[in-house]
């Protein structure tokens, strides 16, 4: 799996344009055969800065998502948006498939 997470901050002036933009982008990315998971996310601790999580079945699955036409229209439009380069980390997990649940926390009974 093709583990991605990106911090995005965003000029006040520009959220509108974000939002409509990466509202478009998540769905497109989503729907993608190779994608397993596509997540944006608003920084509690950072103003007007989102966090993007993004996993990809194989690197394969991530070179196809870099020749489609969503992502060319989301990397030529961002710039414009963003109040500093993006975050990125990057992690090429072969052994990872997705989600898995988390032991230190559980559901309360009622």
């Amino acid at each position: 799996m093709i583990l991605i997470t990106v911090k995005f901050p965003i000029r006040a002036d520009r959220l509108d344009e974000w939002r409509e933009l990466s509202t478009f982008y998540a769905e497109a990315v989503t729907a993608e055969p190779g994608n397993e998971f596509f997540e944006f996310s608003e920084s509690v601790l950072e103003p007007n800065t989102f966090v993007c999580i993004e996993g990809f079945r194989d690197a394969d699955a991530g070179a196809e998502h870099m020749r489609q036409p969503h992502v060319e229209r989301f990397m030529s439009e961002m710039p414009d948006i963003v109040a500093a380069q993006p975050q990125i980390i990057y992690v090429d997990a072969p052994e990872v498939d997705g989600f898995g649940p988390m032991g230190e926390i559980t559901p309360r009974e009622n």
